[in-house]
């Protein structure tokens, strides 16, 4: 295999639209898992996200409208979660898990009955690259960081700005001091469900957009569980970045490069099977995963019911 495969500027172009889901997806768990709140039903989250963005872009030919519904339904699911977890004290990864499953089904289920069963999927126009005026005519970083769409663009100017909002605003401090101890916020006056809310509102959009980004950016129809594992890869990602949205965004990079390698490879080396290129992206996770998850300290009060009643 020639090295210069390893450094290709398209294999780089393409790394940066495989990660972009992963790193909204992504942060918005972390927001969530920093309010105290475990979300592993993120997978079906975004399949349910895709195809109401989907179907919705397909009905009104308008990606904006596409990407704005499918945030909502999302939104909507994570609100769902929120509520058994706080108002009800239920068990979250039960809860979680039986999401998943509901967004697994529930997107088949709306594909199906919009569209029917067809010989060939109906497809949207996905989204076209926005050069960057002056940046994108650089030498070849400017075709693979400048040579992008607007949702690529967005995704990494999010991290940033949740970074911004977790540790330099007083919601940011409020809502990580829930994840750790919400009794000392309780004992404020702050509302530990309100926060807990807002962040699933917040987190549960930014899914959402996760979620969209799929067919609006990468194939332009829906197909039954197109995320392909990208829901549960960003809930790593959030361990693997220690619940930090710098050292999350790193890691969506490590994986999507090792995505993009795997189509790339596939396309350059056909000595190699094809089995093993599909599985090289989420073996490499695990083995990623299992080295890491022995150092992540994870939020004291992530999973935790929190009852004001309760004795200290």
């Amino acid at each position: 295999m020639s090295l210069w495969l390893l450094v290709d500027p398209h294999l780089w172009q393409q790394t940066l639209v495989y990660a972009a889901p992963l790193i909204i997806a992504a942060l918005g768990e972390l927001i969530i898992e920093r309010s105290g709140v475990l979300n592993i039903g993120i997978e079906g989250m975004m399949l349910v996200a895709a195809v109401t963005c989907f179907v919705v872009t397909w009905q009104t030919r308008s990606a904006a409208a596409g990407i704005v519904a499918g945030m909502g339904a999302a939104a909507i699911l994570t609100l769902l979660l929120v509520y058994y977890a706080v108002a009800l004290g239920g068990p979250q990864i039960t809860v979680g898990l039986g999401l998943y499953v509901l967004g697994v089904g529930l997107s088949s289920l709306l594909f199906r009955v919009v569209f029917g069963v067809r010989t060939s999927p109906p497809s949207v126009q996905t989204l076209a690259p926005v050069p960057l005026p002056g940046l994108a005519d650089l030498p070849v970083v400017g075709h693979v960081f400048f040579h992008q769409t607007l949702l690529t663009y967005l995704a990494f100017l999010l991290v940033p700005l949740v970074h911004l909002a977790l540790f330099r605003t007083p919601w940011g401090l409020r809502l990580r001091a829930t994840g750790e101890n919400p009794r000392s916020v309780d004992a404020l006056g702050i509302s530990v469900e309100r926060l807990r809310y807002g962040a699933a509102a917040v987190g549960g959009l930014l899914i959402g957009l996760g979620g969209a980004y799929l067919p609006i950016v990468l194939t332009g129809t829906f197909s039954d569980n197109m995320t392909a594992g990208r829901g549960w890869l960003a809930l790593m990602l959030v361990i693997f970045g220690r619940w930090m949205p710098f050292t999350a965004l790193g890691g969506a990079l490590l994986f999507a490069y090792v995505e993009a390698f795997q189509f790339k490879a596939g396309i350059v080396e056909k000595a190699v099977p094809v089995q093993f290129l599909l599985m090289l992206p989420y073996l490499f996770a695990l083995v990623v995963l299992v080295r890491i998850y022995r150092g992540a300290r994870a939020p004291q009060a992530l999973a935790v019911p929190y009852d004001r009643e309760a004795r200290g």
